[in-house]
């Protein structure tokens, strides 16, 4: 057990957070003794309480997040649009000619339409959506942090969860989005440096996490970006966070969504192949390199759309590359801590590995005070 601010507010025992899309990794993370955080994005009310209700059932009367997105910026849509009507046809070409010309086999046509307007009515995120996935949440009495992305929760959605007794957090890439979430009635602060996964600031762990951790105190701060082992943890508390959050490690334990051959491709990659790109969601976003991310950065391209269009737009293409088990050609969200994960395992055995090397950290530091 270790005692921080956030373990104290959220009656947990370890300042361990493990952000997933996964419900399995979600309940393991939270038995373990941290806390999982399921990631509502890109899923349907529906399936929202599925999972949720499947993680009251296993949690074991753990505690548990919910991560919702309430976007900046957003492209507003109407619900009724196929998305050949709100795709550009200069963009469906390009994508439809790269794999064409790669060999990848196309979806059946009547797959294919139905597929799109699924994953099209998934990634159409605005704040309805968002509030709406929230007020699910709220039903479920095992949910006591819910944490925003992309963008800072108005102030009546704030309220609404404080409520119900339960605390707000942000994830945040600088010191001045800090700032307007604790203006905005935030408890906790996830400070995400540059390394991490998914959508990134400019701005490395090292340098963030203390700056967060200067400007906003006493607001506890996780830290988030390039952890995944013990000795980074030790980093980060060092530099004063409460505790970490980490969401590329879990993507190769066995409770993860991915397929094995989604983690073999993780498992072969360095950190240099987790970069910087538009190519899947229109926004800067840290994701595996492939040939598909190569060919929206050589700047010969249409421009990326406007988020969440980008991402409608790169759902068939990697349907297709996932069904012809062409890899070459998938991308997904991942950090530069990609290229620490080796191998399937756990994720009890990544808390194990993560808090042995917390430990043998701590005991050389002290070596060294000693000597």
């Amino acid at each position: 057990m270790m005692r921080t601010a956030v373990t104290e507010a959220l009656g947990i025992d370890l300042p361990i957070f493990a952000f997933s899309h996964c419900r399995d990794v979600v309940v393991e993370a939270s038995r373990a003794g941290g806390m999982g955080i399921l990631g509502a994005a890109w899923m349907t009310p529906e399936e929202l309480e599925v999972s949720l209700k499947w993680i009251d059932e296993h949690v074991e009367g753990k505690p548990y997040g919910v991560d919702v997105v309430f976007p900046g910026t957003f492209a507003a849509l109407e619900d009724e649009r196929d998305p050949d009507q709100i795709l550009p046809a200069e963009h469906r070409k390009f994508v439809k000619n790269l794999l064409d010309e790669a060999g990848i086999a196309p979806l059946p046509e009547d797959d294919a339409k139905e597929f799109m307007r699924e994953h099209a009515g998934k990634m159409k995120m605005t704040p309805r959506d968002s509030e709406r996935s929230l007020e699910i949440a709220l039903k479920h009495p095992g949910v006591k942090f819910v944490v925003g992305a992309m963008g800072v929760p108005p102030k009546h959605v704030v309220d609404r969860i404080h409520s119900h007794g339960i605390k707000v957090g942000a994830l945040v890439g600088s010191v001045d989005h800090a700032r307007k979430q604790q203006e905005a009635g935030v408890d906790i602060l996830v400070g995400q440096g540059s390394e991490a996964g998914g959508h990134v600031g400019k701005v490395s762990s090292m340098v963030l996490w203390p700056q967060l951790v200067d400007a906003v105190a006493p607001m506890p701060v996780l830290a988030a970006g390039g952890i995944g082992r013990g000795r980074q943890m030790l980093a980060a508390m060092a530099l004063g966070a409460a505790g970490i959050w980490c969401g590329s490690i879990w993507l190769g334990s066995r409770e993860s969504e991915l397929s094995d051959i989604m983690k073999d491709r993780l498992f072969a990659s360095k950190s240099e192949d987790a970069i910087v790109s538009k190519a899947l969601t229109g926004k800067s976003c840290r994701i595996l390199k492939s040939a598909y991310t190569e060919a929206w950065d050589k700047g010969v391209h249409p421009d990326p759309l406007t988020f969440p269009l980008q991402s409608i737009l790169a759902g068939e293409p990697m349907r297709r590359a996932e069904r012809s088990r062409n890899l070459d050609y998938w991308t997904y969200a991942v950090g530069q801590i990609v290229g620490d994960m080796k191998s399937e395992t756990s994720v009890r055995q990544i808390f194990a590995e993560i808090l042995g090397e917390y430990v043998d950290s701590m005991e050389h530091l002290q070596n060294l005070l000693d000597d």
